[in-house]
């Protein structure tokens, strides 16, 4: 094994440890070096590079290559396009369980394979009526957390309006959403105020905010967003288990009948209502975690990254919701590392940087240039086009 580490430059990895103990990416290697001691000949890679920092997956990158080079086969299953347009030689695209297309990467650009992909043009992908928001349904003033992460931000969102929220990892992003929905203790002095409620110390829980109205749905649905050995019903009606218990008693009939329409609104492909989340793909999960904000009611939508990790057809299906759910009146504020995704499904996009909310302004003053700047810099947009 010391020897088929080496050849993946990994011989660092130290053996007498637990696979679980290691990092992401030694894990990675490790599987891949199993395959080699089995003198395989294709090794299969399932998203392999979904919880990868950049740098190790360039790593890999370089590992695959050498291997093809020595005769090894990859069949390598991503939604990352870039790392297929960068990476293969060949492709397939599937689309509801059937292959709609297969051939030579060289021979297709990103674009005409995201089409194939959805079934949808390029320009189509997100596809995002004209809002008028209403009331004010959430008011945030500055609000700061454990570490500076979030540092004095203050934002509004109103009914009917999708927010966007950008930045780079650890500027602070997932910290706004879980501080503002009671997961993180604030510091003292800021205010999130939801309509209907009176104004109280703001303190961690989110038991109160839930009843006031207050969805969340966290970056990582397999340890926090999912209970994924529980079935698709009693994951969508952990919510409100309220709507479904009659005098403290819980029906699992009214619980799945309940449950189905939740799910079909997000165009979740199960088997059954009652089989385990466990058991769906990683884009029908996120549509449950989803689903379960629906069923609960919630009118203000904290999501952080949520379509992180998802084959593009789910993609637009989730902004297909978020479309829908805004025109139920529904307050959205949503994380996203994808600038194409903020610019394309947000009224309004702000953007984190060490901590702080650089700007909070309409997407028409946005470009990707600009997002990235923001992010980097912390420079915010011109209040006017050039």
């Amino acid at each position: 094994m010391r020897a088929l580490l080496a050849l993946l430059e990994q011989s660092h990895i130290p053996l007498h440890l637990p696979a679980g103990r290691l990092p992401l990416a030694q894990q990675q290697f490790v599987e891949i070096a199993r395959a080699l001691a089995a003198d395989a000949q294709l090794i299969v890679l399932d998203e392999p590079t979904s919880a990868l920092t950049q740098a190790d997956a360039r790593h890999l990158f370089d590992r695959i290559r050498a291997l093809r080079d020595q005769g090894v086969s990859f069949l390598y299953v991503s939604h990352f396009l870039e790392e297929v347009m960068e990476l293969c030689d060949r492709y397939t695209v599937m689309r509801d369980g059937r292959t709609v297309d297969s051939g030579r990467v060289a021979e297709i650009g990103p674009d005409d394979l995201v089409a194939k992909m959805v079934g949808r043009r390029v320009d189509q992908l997100f596809p995002r009526p004209a809002r008028t928001p209403g009331a004010e349904v959430l008011t945030v003033a500055n609000l700061s957390g454990p570490g500076g992460r979030p540092a004095g931000v203050s934002l509004s969102l109103r009914a009917g309006e999708v927010v966007g929220i950008g930045g780079l990892v650890g500027s602070g992003r997932s910290e706004l959403l879980r501080t503002i929905y009671g997961l993180l203790q604030p510091a003292s002095g800021g205010a999130v105020l939801i309509a209907g409620d009176r104004p109280r110390p703001l303190t961690a829980g989110a038991d109160r905010r839930i009843r006031l109205g207050l969805g969340f749905a966290s970056e990582d649905r397999k340890n926090e967003g999912l209970a994924l050995r529980l079935s698709l019903a009693e994951n969508i009606g952990l919510g409100a288990l309220g709507r479904i218990a009659r005098i403290g008693w819980l029906s699992g009939a009214r619980l799945r009948r309940l449950a189905i329409p939740a799910a079909d609104a997000l165009s979740t492909v199960y088997r059954d209502i009652g089989q385990r989340a466990l058991d769906l793909s990683g884009g029908n999960q996120q549509k449950v975690a989803l689903a379960r904000l629906r069923f609960s009611q919630a009118r203000v939508l904290l999501l952080d990254e949520p379509t992180r990790g998802i084959d593009v057809g789910s993609k637009v299906l989730i902004y297909e919701w978020l479309n829908r759910e805004a025109a139920e009146g529904k307050a959205i504020l949503l994380t996203s590392s994808h600038n194409p995704e903020l610019l394309g499904i947000c009224d309004r996009i702000g953007v984190m940087y060490r901590g702080r909310l650089v700007a909070l302004a309409p997407r028409a003053q946005w470009t990707e240039e600009r997002l990235l700047r923001a992010a980097t810099l912390g420079e915010p947009p011109p209040r006017e086009e050039e």
